[in-house]
């Protein structure tokens, strides 16, 4: 369960350009089903006040926060929801404790007839830039960015 010590909150005018805003909010949260459902929730209310869409991001989050708890679970080790907005671009990203397993879009396809495997399919649809950095041991983070829009 996040605690107020879990949560991390920046939000300054910076950058290269006047009027450039720069905004973090950062949580870590127990690689449960519980956690992914409160990563979501978290990344909905923060995009709310900061008077941002939420759509595509809640899916997006909703789908790899799953896949940190599903894949990326390591017992005893939290996950982390990082949101960060530069501009006109919220960056997502969502850092688990299993470094050694790279995500993978499933080949050819995910069966029609299965319940799960299409999460990274989505997030690939909903996001204009997604992708993958390992960390130091063992972790990695899955990334995704949405352009803003704008006025």
């Amino acid at each position: 369960m996040a605690t107020l010590s879990d949560v991390f909150q920046e939000s300054v005018s910076s950058g290269t350009r006047p009027g450039q805003h720069f905004r973090n909010f950062s949580v870590r949260l127990s690689p449960t089903p519980r956690g992914a459902r409160l990563a979501r929730l978290l990344t909905t209310e923060q995009l709310r006040s900061w008077g941002l869409p939420l759509d595509p991001a809640g899916q997006i989050v909703a789908e790899l926060a799953a896949n940190a708890v599903t894949h990326g679970r390591v017992p005893g080790r939290d996950f982390r929801l990082t949101l960060y907005v530069i501009a006109h671009t919220l960056r997502i990203e969502v850092t688990d404790t299993a470094g050694d397993r790279p995500p993978l879009l499933p080949c050819p396809g995910p069966d029609r007839d299965s319940e799960s495997g299409r999460g990274l399919l989505l997030v690939e649809a909903l996001a204009d830039r997604w992708g993958w950095a390992p960390e130091l041991r063992p972790r990695k983070t899955v990334w995704a960015e949405v352009v803003l829009p704008t006025g």
